[in-house]
């Protein structure tokens, strides 16, 4: 969906003016054909929604990171009262989804991905049975120094490769199953076998972005990444490129708190200094006691914030309060 009536240079300005990280032309809208244009009192365009209707493959990762279908609205807001006008999309955007029969399965979500500096609708999404449950943060190449964490005599840092495929998987598995406790990571059926497929593609590879910590020879954290030309489908997210991606970081239960994670995010940060890459970003739970205070300490901050209602026909109508 193209947006029409100057409503994505009105988009752009207002968002400059929130976030300068945030990019300064918004992607096309998706369009599953739900029409959710809104025009204010003079007839100006002031806000619109794409809606994208998303089924995981059985067998694919992402369905570990949240609901099997999701139904995702990308807003466009740029109107004086950006909280009402989100309103009347979310109040359009529950009926399109009110007449889709699956939205009401258990496995469903309905996600809303809001930049996190824009309070204005915060109100609204939680009046309407939305949730925070997690954060896209950025940090911007040489915002903070990559200092490493302490490292003691047993413990050393080194690039990962084909043969520590188990060792990458066993680190994965265990945040995977941590997140599980706190946000809407599932661990599935599938979720092993995906895991192994993904990391042993990226670990095939030249030189793959991925580091383990070992502690006299026995691997105690790791820490994976997407470059540049892997991370493509999140870059239009943020303004600076090139932009790339950290997939997964874990320290295994006991070494947290020792500076592990701090010495594995640094050599990742040196590494994608290095090859030119002027934002990293990453997803958080937002609820994850562990995570928001780490990220923070490493240079990262908030960008947007991905809010849920599951099932997806759980929005509230606006008469709710």
């Amino acid at each position: 969906m193209q947006l029409a009536d100057g409503l994505g240079d009105r988009v752009m300005r207002r968002w400059q003016a929130l976030d300068p990280l945030l990019p300064a032309v918004p992607p096309a809208l998706p369009d599953c054909g739900a029409g959710l244009v809104l025009a204010g009192p003079a007839g100006q365009v002031v806000a619109a929604g794409g809606c994208a209707h998303l089924q995981c493959e059985p067998d694919s990762l992402d369905k570990t990171w949240g609901r099997a279908r999701r139904f995702e609205l990308t807003p466009r807001v740029a109107g004086p009262d950006a909280g009402a006008s989100l309103d009347r999309l979310l109040t359009g955007w529950r009926d399109h989804l009110s007449r889709l029969p699956e939205s009401a399965d258990d496995d469903t979500a309905a996600v809303v991905t809001w930049p996190s500096r824009d309070i204005s609708g915060v109100s609204t999404l939680l009046r309407r049975g939305f949730a925070p449950t997690a954060v896209i943060a950025a940090r911007p190449t040489g915002s903070h120094p990559a200092v490493p964490g302490r490292l003691d005599q047993g413990l050393r840092i080194r690039r990962a490769g084909p043969a520590d495929l188990d060792a990458v998987v066993r680190l994965g598995l265990e945040v995977i199953r941590f997140d599980a406790q706190v946000c809407s990571v599932t661990e599935r059926p599938g979720t092993a076998a995906a895991l192994r497929r993904e990391i042993g593609a990226m670990l095939a590879g030249p030189e793959a972005w991925t580091w383990l910590a070992e502690r006299d020879g026995a691997a105690i954290g790791m820490v994976t990444a997407e470059p540049p030309d892997q991370a493509a489908w999140i870059g239009p997210l943020v303004g600076p490129a090139p932009a790339a991606y950290l997939l997964l970081m874990g320290v295994q239960a006991g070494e947290r708190g020792s500076g592990v994670g701090a010495a594995l995010a640094a050599r990742l940060h040196e590494q994608s200094a290095a090859a030119g890459v002027a934002v990293m970003l990453l997803h958080y739970a937002q609820v994850k006691p562990l995570s928001a205070p780490f990220w923070s300490q490493q240079g990262y901050r908030p960008l947007w914030t991905v809010w849920e209602a599951s099932p997806a026909s759980a929005i509230r109508p606006a008469t709710s309060s």
